[in-house]
């Protein structure tokens, strides 16, 4: 069994270089660690090697974590997979990061409730760069015609950046496929940004994240390329 540690290092180093040959900081790129699929003692083991920022596809899973590991070191939860409506009320007081506001309706809900509640969520707006019909997200001119109408309609909300998955691609096709995606969000955010820039890209995963560092990634989003040689049994 490969050691999680030794998969961490290896990612960590992988972020460094790709920071550092797109001549940026690497400690301005945020590795969210996938837990989906992660067995408890794997998130532990995350933990205890000083990650802080974890990441959950559903919000159920994501609440209950956070309770179960609330006495550890502060753990930063982000949603990252999709958010139903009527999830959201109980989502928000165990998250930091929502990247998964896929539209007007969803983000006027957590308006809603964060008003109710006395909330100031942080989100991102999930981005269709790539126009795939199989993923949600804003388009691209939807995301234009929101900000245009003004944020401001959503006070209790602070929208933070944006959010978008590249088409899958095999791995010697990486480059030509995401690349372009991971370009237009980049260039989407200075559009959208104006006096104000959005500070956060969320794009990258473990297939594609170096390019997505390239293009301007803030925060990448790796799962399995944490756990590769983990034995599940073990």
């Amino acid at each position: 069994m490969r050691p999680l540690s030794e998969n961490l290092a290896a990612v960590r180093d992988r972020i460094a270089a790709a920071a550092t040959a797109a001549g940026r900081d690497p400690d301005a790129v945020t590795l969210v660690a996938v837990t989906k699929y992660a067995r408890d003692e794997w998130v532990r083991g995350l933990l205890d090697l000083g990650v802080r920022d974890l990441g959950e596809n559903r919000p159920q899973q994501l609440t209950e974590r956070a309770e179960r590991f609330a006495a550890d070191p502060p753990v930063r939860w982000h949603q990252i997979g999709q958010l139903q409506r009527n999830k959201v009320q109980k989502l928000l007081p165990a998250a930091f990061l929502t990247h998964s506001v896929d539209s007007e309706k969803l983000l006027a809900r957590i308006e809603r409730v964060a008003a109710e509640d006395g909330r100031a969520p942080a989100v991102l707006l999930q981005a269709n760069v790539s126009g795939e019909e199989s993923k949600s997200g804003f388009t691209p001119d939807a995301l234009r015609d929101l900000f245009a109408a003004g944020l401001d309609r959503f006070p209790h909300v602070t929208v933070r950046g944006l959010m978008t998955m590249a088409p899958a691609a095999a791995p010697d096709a990486v480059e030509a496929v995401a690349r372009p995606t991971f370009a237009g969000l980049r260039e989407l955010r200075d559009e959208l940004g104006g006096a104000e820039p959005l500070p956060i890209l969320s794009m990258g995963m473990s297939g594609d994240f170096e390019p997505a560092i390239a293009e301007g990634a803030t925060h990448v989003r790796l799962g399995s390329v944490l756990y590769e040689g983990l034995d599940a049994d073990d």
